[in-house]
């Protein structure tokens, strides 16, 4: 009889394990995309900015929508940016706010590289190349979203 109780037991709690690991997200299965953006800041203390750029992902293209805001900055500048998406289930897990903090300065041009994080769990890394002027010391923060 105690052994068919702990059996029992034993039972229940690999059940519930089971049922908790299978039903809980997992990025094993995450998959990367690549990605191409456009983006344009203007600010003086405060900036502003926005773009466009496509996320392809599983053989199909996602237009994007980029917009920002930025403290402590100061230019106009553009920046051409490439990289990749990664910890991606699905396209949708790209949408969401990306925050970063940085210090730069670009005259007439130079390289720029990052890697954000959202909420969701996907890493952009990200690299190009800016033209304009831009003087920054900052807290920024992007938002994607799918078009």
């Amino acid at each position: 009889m105690v052994s068919f109780v702990r059996a029992s037991r034993f039972f229940a709690v690999f059940t519930m394990a089971a049922v908790v690991l299978m039903s809980a997200p997992s990025r094993s299965f995450a998959e990367s995309g690549s990605v191409r953006m456009r983006v344009t800041n203007v600010g003086f203390i405060v900036g502003v900015g926005g773009g466009s750029g496509i996320l392809t992902f599983r053989g199909h293209r996602y237009p994007l929508r980029i917009s920002g805001v930025s403290l402590g900055s100061i230019g106009v500048a553009g920046a051409d940016l490439v990289g990749t998406a990664s910890h991606l289930r699905t396209a949708a897990d790209i949408a969401g706010t990306y925050s970063a903090a940085s210090a730069g300065i670009a005259v007439a041009g130079g390289g720029k590289a990052a890697t954000l994080q959202n909420s969701n769990g996907v890493v952009l890394t990200l690299r190009g190349r800016q033209v304009g002027f831009a003087a920054n010391l900052s807290v920024s923060g992007m938002t994607i979203s799918l078009q």
